[in-house]
């Protein structure tokens, strides 16, 4: 089987080479479209193939892929990013399978291993990502009466690791995209809105979230009631907004949204961060502790693990030296003060040794 390797780059001059050099073994051809770098990305990836294009951005990272698949002519076509790199005990199995790959298979897909806990768009350290695919597919009939096309992909979940090295934050670029498609369409794709978000939790400015409010409050009232989850998503972004705003009858009023019949751990971190703001710390560490150990992520998995751990501790220490515990008899405020660095102590080692969770690759 002839494989092609299609990527869009842009100034990916610090991580294209260890990219290329990985998968230099195990493809055929490469195809390589560059968005508009600046830097010496055309240089090196000229290096390996002759095959480089120029595409000029659209804000459509969709168009651009479709263009560099366009360029194949492998019979599978291999996805990858500049930040990707397969090692060599990965490239033996990759080399094997290509070799028994039976042409029926249309996806392989890989286990993603993400090396950064907090990614801005994922929760997961290793999950199944397609990376392989069919060039061109072959449609065939099925059932013996009432026969139609089969439309569903065969897909084979290889146990092939991708080893992801995110080299800083994407995120402004792809709030650039989301925000013309907002300005365009108005609206986003269930898929899409989940992902915008989660990015825009996770990762957003001040000024992103601003720009997107008048999107996100009218999403909110318009998307129908069975899609609670996508509504609880959007109220946790839209509380965090209201708190980094000090607008808090917004955020109060939002956490109260019948949506809220039990909160997620995002809810309950913002509301711990709006009253250590107003420091009513014992309230903080009630729902600090209710997002760490009572309620699940929804958006950002460090929600429920790292972030509400450093919260806690970070609460502790406040409550320790607070005004009203020093006005405690000495004696007394000693005791008090040396619990309390002593829980922050805890939680803050608790939160060095959290690790975001994996998927279940066997289900």
């Amino acid at each position: 089987m002839k494989i092609s390797l299609c990527m869009i780059v842009k100034n990916e001059e610090k991580v294209l080479r260890n990219c290329l050099e990985s998968l230099k073994g195990l493809v055929d051809e490469m195809i390589i479209v560059d968005t508009g770098s600046t830097d010496k990305t055309k240089e090196i990836a000229r290096e390996y193939t002759p095959y480089v294009y120029d595409y000029e951005w659209n804000q459509n990272f969709a168009a651009a892929r479709n263009f560099a698949f366009s360029k194949a002519t492998g019979d599978y076509i291999y996805s990858a990013d500049a930040d990707e790199i397969i090692d060599e005990e990965n490239q033996l199995k990759f080399k094997a399978m290509k070799k028994v790959l039976l042409p029926e298979i249309e996806i392989v897909q890989m286990i993603y291993v993400t090396e950064q806990a907090n990614h801005p768009t994922e929760n997961f350290t290793r999950d199944y990502r397609p990376k392989l695919f069919k060039r061109l597919r072959e449609f065939t009939w099925i059932d013996p009466i009432h026969e139609t096309i089969n439309t569903n992909p065969v897909v084979y979940n290889s146990d092939i690791e991708i080893i992801h090295r995110p080299q800083g934050s994407h995120s402004s670029r792809d709030f650039k995209v989301f925000e013309k498609l907002l300005e365009e369409q108005g609206k986003l794709s269930d898929r899409l809105l989940t992902m915008y978000t989660r990015e825009l939790y996770k990762a957003g400015t001040e000024a992103d979230f601003i720009h997107g409010r008048y999107y996100l409050e009218s999403m909110l009232e318009n998307l129908p009631q069975e899609k609670e989850l996508l509504k609880r998503q959007v109220i946790a972004v839209l509380m965090k907004l209201y708190r980094q705003i000090d607008d808090a009858p917004a955020l109060l009023k939002m956490a109260l949204r019948p949506e809220i019949n039990l909160p997620s751990a995002e809810v309950c971190m913002e509301l711990g961060y709006f009253f250590l703001k107003v420091e009513d710390y014992e309230e903080a560490i009630n729902w600090f502790h209710s997002a760490a150990f009572v309620t699940e992520s929804e958006l950002d998995i460090a929600s429920s693990g790292t972030s509400a751990l450093f919260a806690l501790a970070l609460s502790y220490r406040k409550k320790a030296k607070s005004p009203r515990l020093k006005a405690l008899p000495k004696e007394e405020y000693d005791l008090e003060y040396m619990r309390l660095m002593e829980k922050a102590t805890e939680f803050e080692q608790m939160a060095k040794e959290w690790k975001p969770q994996e998927l279940d690759l066997n289900h």
